[in-house]
This record gives structure tokens, C-alpha cells and sequence, in this order.
């Protein structure tokens, strides 16, 4: 089992910068891919990124292609999205995700869950 604390939220302005940060407990955290969804006001959770267990398979949503990056070190049981050149819709709720395919997209296929931590940015 994991339990997941996301940080590093905030109010940036479009173009900013920010690193939100998953911090797991447990000592299977090197087991599970990890992911990063996001929920908007009025819309339903949405899947931005994955890494496998291993950190060498990566998934992106295509609106985040070329901004966001997604890493984690598994000797801080941690993992990170690093999300550049920010948008007014990038703008909801980022979740961090425990599951056991980094190719899945779908909320059901994740297993643990965040609490979430606010992305606001302003145009």
C-alpha cells in the first residue's frame, strides 16, 4: 500500500513556471508507475502524464507535450512534474496516481490517490 502527498501548487502567471512534487510512503513505491492527472472546475479528472516503475517509460497527454516533464527518484520515494511555459487552462486540481501500468490513462486503472494540490494560472 502508498500514500501519496502532492505539493508545490500555487497562483503563477501565464508563461511561469512550477514543480509539483508526489511524495510516497511505503516501501513498494519503486514498484508502482506514477502519474499526474488534473481536474478543472466542472470537468471530469483527466490523465496529464506517467512514468513506469523504472523512470525509462514516459506518457503525455498531447496538450502537455513539450512543457511538462515528468521524472521521480525513487530513492526519495518522489516523484515530480515540472510544468513550463504555463496556460490559463493548465489551470485545476493536479492529482498524483499510484498504479501498475504507465500506459494506463483512465482514473479506474490507478489504485491511490492524492489529495491534490491547486494549479491557478492567471493570464
Amino acid at each position: 500500500q502508498v500514500q501519496l502527498v502532492e505539493s508545490g501548487g500555487g497562483l503563477v502567471q501565464a508563461g511561469d513556471s512550477l514543480r509539483l512534487s508526489c511524495a510516497a510512503s511505503g516501501r513498494t513505491f519503486e514498484t508502482y508507475a506514477m502519474a499526474w492527472f488534473r481536474q478543472a472546475p466542472g470537468k471530469e479528472r483527466e490523465f496529464v502524464a506517467a512514468i513506469s516503475w523504472s523512470g525509462r517509460s514516459k506518457n503525455y497527454v498531447d496538450s502537455v507535450k513539450g512543457r511538462f516533464t515528468i521524472s521521480r527518484d525513487n530513492a526519495k520515494n518522489t516523484v515530480y512534474l515540472q510544468m513550463n511555459s504555463l496556460k490559463p487552462e493548465d489551470t485545476a486540481v493536479y492529482y498524483c496516481a499510484a498504479g501498475s501500468n504507465s500506459r494506463a490513462i483512465r482514473t479506474s486503472e490507478y489504485g491511490y490517490w492524492g489529495q491534490g494540490t491547486q494549479v491557478t494560472v492567471s493570464s
